[in-house]
């Protein structure tokens, strides 16, 4: 039987705040999908600070209270968010569970009632790491009543990356800098370091298996953190680039038009980066071609 462990960030959000609305509905929508799931044994895991602890439902198991926060780390900052990081929140997760797989997803991600069994499948298929993107729905519903439809709302794609499944084993791997959750490059460090770090990775965008309500694709940025974040994925990226190829990034499938194409209108997917994976394979492949004629000639 495969074993996974699945955490997210609980906050207790302010009333009236979009977190206030969709969290509940995450929360039952997590616990449905753990009453569908058959033949997978899933625990869900929990990550929060002590004051948001009061806010986490009695089926998730409570990890060792997060204390580090963006705000002492991000020098020049002065927003008053108290946003962790990716690492300690993972770390939290490795230290309290054995499981095969792991799987963090953002806060607001509503998963449908046959994620994790899907999930089983997938892995199953011999993947040791992949993303699902979710779909987008409208802001039309607000209660756990409303699940039957949101669950059959198919809503529109959206191109960024909040669900990851991996192995327990990549972790120790990763780099994940001081990037903080909530604010943009926290899903570019975790699927470069996936698709770095895996032997079988995958982006899976066109199923339906998670969801969240709100339409908006690029929401507003608070910059403080968007320039503290972006600053350090530059770090990541230095250390990454030597494990990344084109072969194992997102669209390999595709020919190299429909690839940067496809790359380009990613907001998760850098198009300068991807020129330099592009060259790289380009450079080897002459480099093999010119070797095959030197060894052709030697021959004769």
């Amino acid at each position: 039987m495969i074993s996974i462990a699945h955490i997210i960030n609980p906050v207790k959000a302010k009333e009236g705040s979009e977190l206030f609305i969709a969290q509940p509905i995450v929360f039952e929508a997590l616990r449905k999908a753990l009453v569908f799931a058959s033949g997978v044994d899933v625990k869900l895991f929990s990550a929060h600070y002590e004051e948001d602890s009061e806010a986490v439902p009695h089926y998730f198991q409570k990890t060792e209270n997060l204390k580090n926060a963006i705000l002492p780390i991000a020098i020049g900052i002065n927003g008053k968010k108290k946003l962790p990081l990716i690492k300690d929140i993972l770390q939290r997760l490795y230290e309290s569970s054995t499981a095969e797989y792991f799987i963090y997803t953002n806060t607001d991600i509503i998963v449908l009632p046959q994620f994790y069994e899907a999930v089983a499948r997938i892995i199953e298929q011999g993947y040791d790491a992949f993303i699902i993107n979710r779909r987008r729905i409208p802001k039309i519903y607000n209660s756990i009543n409303d699940l039957p439809f949101i669950y059959s709302d198919i809503g529109k794609s959206h191109p960024g990356f909040d669900c990851f499944i991996f192995k327990r084993e990549l972790f120790p791997k990763f780099t994940l800098g001081e990037i903080c959750v909530g604010i943009p490059f926290v899903e570019a460090t975790m699927m470069h370091n996936l698709f770095a770090h895996s032997e079988k990775c995958k982006l899976f965008d066109n199923l339906h298996l998670t969801t969240h309500i709100g339409m908006d694709v690029m929401p507003k940025r608070d910059m403080d953190y968007y320039w503290h974040n972006r600053k350090e994925f530059e770090k990541i990226k230095k250390e990454l680039m030597p494990s990344l190829s084109v072969k194992k990034m997102p669209y390999a499938e595709y020919s190299l038009p429909k690839r940067m194409f496809k790359k380009a209108l990613n907001p998760a997917v850098f198009t300068l980066m991807n020129l330099k994976l592009e060259t790289k394979t380009i450079g080897e492949k002459i480099r093999f071609l010119l070797n095959e004629f030197r060894f052709r000639m030697l021959k004769k």
